[in-house]
């Protein structure tokens, strides 16, 4: 990966305040990303309501805290129904007999385009509230993301464990053969 990439990767997800895997969390509902009701959304909105406890906020940050948590609701809630336009488009596009596979890149990119936006909302919405912050509070939320950058390095490390077991394994018997 780039320093660019990484750059940027790092700029969203720090400036995200703790949104780590804002893209997941905004492309799915909660209940089909991660297995039921509350699932990984009611963990993210706990640990995003400590942090905000953390901060102890005055009131034009508090104002500022909840313009970007509003901000990413709706972007989130915008992102979900762009996906659903997109799953009826190509549902209907599968009833042609002969794919318009033209038409079905052009509305993919086009929501990608307006997901992109939406996402960029929420970065900008996300960035404002934390220039707002004393230096103090800039810690405390920089501990948080530590904390949840170290936290998503091992579920990846573990992942990717899995995954070369499983391949491991299934790979032998056929080496042996």
């Amino acid at each position: 990966m780039s320093t660019k990439k990484i750059s940027r990767a790092l700029a969203v997800a720090a400036t995200a305040l703790a949104i780590g895997a804002g893209a997941a969390y905004a492309a799915q509902p909660a209940h089909e990303a991660h297995g039921g009701p509350g699932g990984w959304h009611g963990h993210f909105m706990k640990e995003l309501t400590q942090l905000h406890d953390q901060l102890k906020l005055n009131a034009d940050q508090e104002k500022q805290w909840q313009a970007a948590l509003d901000t990413m609701k709706q972007g989130h809630e915008a992102m979900r129904a762009n996906h659903e336009q997109m799953k009826n488009q190509f549902k209907a596009a599968q009833q042609q007999q002969i794919l318009d596979l033209n038409a079905m890149a052009s509305a993919h990119q086009q929501i990608e385009q307006k997901d992109a936006q939406l996402r960029q909302q929420t970065t900008d919405a996300w960035l404002k509230f934390y220039n707002g912050l004393n230096d103090q509070q800039k810690t405390t939320v920089s501990t948080a993301l530590k904390q949840r950058f170290a936290k998503m390095e091992s579920r990846h490390e573990k992942m990717r464990e899995r995954w070369q077991q499983h391949h491991g394994a299934a790979s032998a018997p056929a080496a042996s053969q």
